[in-house]
C-alpha cells in the first residue's frame, strides 16, 4: 500500500503544517501498517528526504497543464504509482479566504488523481468558508470527486452538505496522533504571537490593533510577576515580513526590552511540542501552536482571527477562545481566561475527546482504500 500525503511536509517553515504532515502519516499507518507513505507540499527536490520530493511543483499551474497535456516529466506515472491519495490543504486552505487564487492551486493535483484514478480521502480539515461564486464552485467539484471527505468540527460539515456533499465523518486536527511525551513544566506563560496578523496587510484583523494588545497582554503579564517565552510557530527568515513568526516576535522585543522575556526558538516539530509542553499555559495565535500545547496536555487560550478556531476546539470542550475579530480589548479578555481554575480540567478533557474523535478518520480512510493488486 503506498499513500501520498499532500500539502503537508515535514520541512515547511509552518510548524502546524509539519505537524499536519506527521499526524496524516500516523493515521495512514493505523489504517494500514506498514504502509510506504509518502508527503509532498509545493516544491520538488528541495526537500530534506529526496524519497518525498515529486517530479514537479504540484502548485505551480501552467507547467503542471503542460504536463498534462504533453507529459514529459513522468507526472502521471508518480501519481498512480500511489494506492490513496490524503489530502490535507494544509489543514485550512480549503476555502477562498486566502484568495481563490491560493484554492484553485490546491485544487488541481487532487482533481489529476481523480481523472487517473487514484481516489482522494480529503482528510480532517477546515471546509470553507467559500465567500464567492467561483470558490464555491471549486469547494463542490473537490467535494464531489472526493472518495471520502473528513471534516475537523461540526461547522465544517455544514458547509460541506450546503455544497451537496455531506461529510463521511466528523473528525477532529491529526495533530492529536502525534506522541505526546511527559515533558516537566519549566515555563509559564508561553506566548505565540503571529506574523500574519503583525503585518498590516492582512486581511483578518486590524494588525495595528493587534499589535498593541499583544503587547499590553506581555507588559500586564510581568506586571503580575508571570513569566513569558515568545514563541514562533510559523519560521521565516530573520528580519523578513509576511506570514513569519519572527517579525512579530523581532517586532515586539524593543518596546519590551531583551531580558523581559524568554524567546523559544524551535528547530523543528519535536521542539515546538516540548516548548509548549514545558509551559503553565500557552497563548496562540496560530491555531496548531494551541493544538500542539492541548495535544502535549497543555491548558491554552487561543486568539482566534478566522472561523476555523471555535468550531474545532469547542467540541473538544475548550471555552477559553478569544475572537480577535470582535473584541476589541483582546489583552483584558485573555487576562481573565489565564484567571480561570479550570484550565488543567479542561485540557484533560480535550485530549480525551480528541482521542476518541480521531479515530473515526482511520476508519473511513481504510474503507475507502485498498491495496491495488501486485501492491504490498
Amino acid at each position: 500500500m503506498r499513500v501520498l500525503v499532500v500539502w503537508a511536509r515535514a520541512d515547511q517553515p509552518n510548524l502546524g503544517v509539519r505537524a499536519l504532515a506527521a499526524g496524516a502519516a500516523i493515521i495512514a499507518r493505523e489504517a494500514f501498517p506498514n504502509a510506504d507513505v509518502r508527503t509532498h507540499g509545493s516544491g520538488a527536490g528541495a526537500g530534506a528526504d529526496p524519497a518525498n520530493d515529486g517530479p514537479m511543483n504540484i502548485g505551480h499551474l501552467p507547467p503542471l497543464a503542460r504536463e498534462v497535456v504533453q507529459p514529459r516529466r513522468g507526472l502521471r506515472e508518480w501519481l498512480t504509482s500511489f494506492d490513496v491519495v490524503v489530502d490535507t490543504r494544509a489543514g485550512d486552505s480549503f476555502s477562498d479566504i486566502y484568495g481563490v487564487r491560493r484554492l484553485v492551486k490546491m485544487s488541481a493535483l487532487p482533481e489529476l488523481a481523480h481523472r487517473w484514478g487514484v481516489p482522494v480521502f480529503m482528510a480532517p480539515q477546515t471546509i470553507g468558508p467559500f465567500r464567492t461564486v467561483r470558490g464555491r464552485v471549486l469547494a463542490r467539484r473537490s467535494l464531489a470527486t472526493a472518495a471520502a471527505v473528513c471534516a475537523r468540527d461540526p461547522e465544517s460539515a455544514t458547509a460541506a452538505a450546503r455544497l451537496g456533499r455531506p461529510v463521511d465523518a466528523v473528525s477532529t486536527d491529526v495533530v492529536f496522533a502525534l506522541p505526546a511525551p511527559h515533558v516537566a513544566r519549566t515555563r509559564d506563560v508561553v506566548l505565540n504571537v503571529s506574523g500574519l496578523l503583525w503585518d498590516e496587510t492582512n486581511p483578518h484583523v486590524d494588525a495595528v490593533q493587534y499589535r498593541e494588545q499583544s503587547l499590553t497582554l506581555v507588559r500586564a503579564l510581568l506586571d503580575r510577576g508571570r513569566r513569558v517565552t515568545l514563541l514562533p510557530h510559523v519560521l521565516g527568515a530573520r528580519g523578513a515580513v509576511g506570514d513569519n513568526d519572527w517579525a512579530a516576535v523581532e517586532g515586539m522585543l524593543p518596546a519590551l526590552g531583551a531580558d523581559a522575556v524568554e524567546v523559544a526558538e524551535p528547530a523543528s516539530l519535536d521542539d515546538v511540542r516540548q516548548i509548549v509542553g514545558s509551559a503553565a499555559v500557552v497563548v496562540g495565535s496560530r491555531m496548531h501552536a494551541c493544538l500542539n500545547a492541548l495535544a502535549m496536555g497543555t491548558p491554552v487560550v487561543p486568539m482566534a482571527y478566522s472561523r476555523k478556531f471555535g468550531p474545532l476546539l469547542e467540541p473538544l470542550g475548550v471555552t477559553t477562545t478569544v475572537d480577535l475579530r470582535t473584541t476589541r480589548d483582546s489583552a483584558a479578555a485573555v487576562l481573565a481566561q489565564l484567571d480561570r481554575e479550570d484550565l488543567e480540567d479542561e485540557a484533560r478533557t480535550a485530549r480525551a475527546r480528541a482521542d476518541a474523535l480521531l479515530v473515526r478518520s482511520v476508519e473511513v480512510l481504510r474503507s475507502v482504500a485498498a491495496p491495488r493488486e501486485g501492491r504490498g
